[in-house]
């Protein structure tokens, strides 16, 4: 029999050198060998974390679901900071601010429905007149295609082959069977609508409210913070739509006297129209707003859409580089690139939505970072007015000269201290 030690294992035999291996000392954390039993922790590591991974899945899940109502009470909170200074203005006069925030709501209301009926009626008329008129439009065409191509087209074949087609076919089913989803997506827009004005209404009516509430979570130290962020989101938020709106204005009035000088129908609301969506539909508002006086100006004569196309460019360059900056110093002032850069942000993170609050909470976050962060005095160095040292070698003017000299065949210019026109390392006669 083997000795034993005293805790009743076998001794381990004696390797032919005659040293005895040495025997480790068992792993901590309840590890044991191939024979073992599981380690007491690994049943609730196991269960911990399938319960993370669910609990991940689930957020994620329901933060999907969630998206769109969370779009809408941003759109609301930034509306609602956009009349907070009419809202607190008629509430510092005595009047409730729930009965203040409802009569701006309501001529929000008002003035927002009174322009999309005047812009739909104009729409319907001139899609009836064109359509009345296409006919006339076609037998023109023919005419100039039989002139210069000695074709023998007729509007009758083109009509017939035209109705009896299969693309005509295919897109009046497609069109049926698509009526009950633009109905539903009218019905959606509408529901989307009342949700952002419903959340807006509350955030303006109920603003002390819920700065106390938020207030009322954090230490006094970060209170202050807090509310000098929210005055200064509402002093950039409405001093942009403000800005915008006077833009609007002037923009709108340009537009009226040109579209009145060329006698082209419906003019103040057009000119309504270019103002409001050129100045809140951020870089491409400007060419979607050109685009109805241009083709409602084609049906009075195709020179005038020329005419109110050049226009629009023209405008458009006056108000980037000499209107926009000046309207806008004191209430948005940002770099126009950071603007820019902003906007394609906006848009790549939330859509159209992104694109209308990007350049206000831009605005915001500079403000409020430029609150905080210290700042130094400039030192007087001609490179940052965009100069160069007057010790750093001779300008262009002079490099240029001294390589003129310095071609084949040119006479050495004469040195001063020479008279007699010897160079610097000669010796006069």
């Amino acid at each position: 029999m083997a000795p034993t030690d005293e805790s009743g294992q076998a001794a381990q035999q004696s390797s032919p050198f005659g040293t005895t291996p040495p025997t480790g000392p068992p792993a901590d954390g309840g590890t044991t060998g191939p024979n073992g039993r599981m380690p007491r922790w690994l049943p609730r590591a196991m269960v911990l974390a399938l319960a993370l991974v669910a609990a991940f899945q689930l957020g994620s899940w329901a933060f999907h679901q969630v998206t769109g109502l969370l779009i809408n009470i941003l759109i609301a909170f930034f509306l609602a900071l956009a009349i907070e200074p009419a809202v607190g203005w008629m509430a510092s006069r005595g009047i409730r601010r729930g009965l203040a925030a409802f009569i701006v709501f309501i001529g929000v209301v008002v003035v927002s429905a009174g322009f999309v009926t005047l812009l739909g009626s104009i729409l319907a008329d001139q899609i009836i007149k064109m359509i009345e008129g296409f006919p006339e439009y076609l037998d023109s065409v023919i005419h100039w295609i039989n002139t210069h191509f000695k074709t023998d087209l007729k509007r009758v074949d083109i009509q017939e082959g035209v109705l009896r087609s299969d693309w005509l076919r295919n897109y009046v089913q497609n069109s049926a069977t698509g009526v009950l989803d633009v109905s539903a997506q009218v019905l959606g827009g509408l529901f989307q609508l009342l949700t952002i004005a419903l959340f807006s209404f509350y955030f303006a009516a109920d603003g002390p409210r819920l700065r106390r509430a938020l207030c009322s979570v954090l230490p006094p130290a970060r209170q202050a913070e807090v509310l000098r962020a929210w005055e200064i989101a509402v002093i950039k938020t409405g001093g942009y739509i403000y800005s915008r709106g006077l833009m609007a204005l002037i923009s709108g009035a340009a537009h009226f006297v040109l579209l009145q000088m060329l006698d082209v129908p419906y003019a103040p609301v057009l000119a309504v129209w270019v103002g409001l969506v050129s100045q809140f539909i951020p870089t491409i508002g400007t060419y979607l707003a050109g685009a109805l006086p241009m083709l409602i100006a084609f049906t009075v004569d195709p020179w005038y859409a020329l005419w109110v196309l050049i226009f629009v460019v023209v405008y458009q360059q006056f108000e980037n580089y000499v209107l926009q900056p000046k309207l806008t110093s004191k209430t948005v002032d940002i770099h126009p690139a950071v603007a820019f850069g902003s906007v394609i942000a906006g848009t790549a993170l939330l859509g159209a939505v992104g694109a209308l609050i990007a350049i206000p909470a831009i605005a915001t976050l500079q403000a409020f970072l430029g609150a905080y962060v210290k700042r130094y005095d400039v030192t007087d160095d001609p490179r940052v007015h965009g100069h160069r040292w007057r010790g750093e070698g001779p300008g262009l003017i002079a490099r240029t000269r001294g390589l003129w000299a310095r071609r084949p065949g040119a006479e050495r210019p004469e040195d001063p201290k020479d008279p007699e026109g010897g160079g610097p390392g000669q010796d006069s006669a």
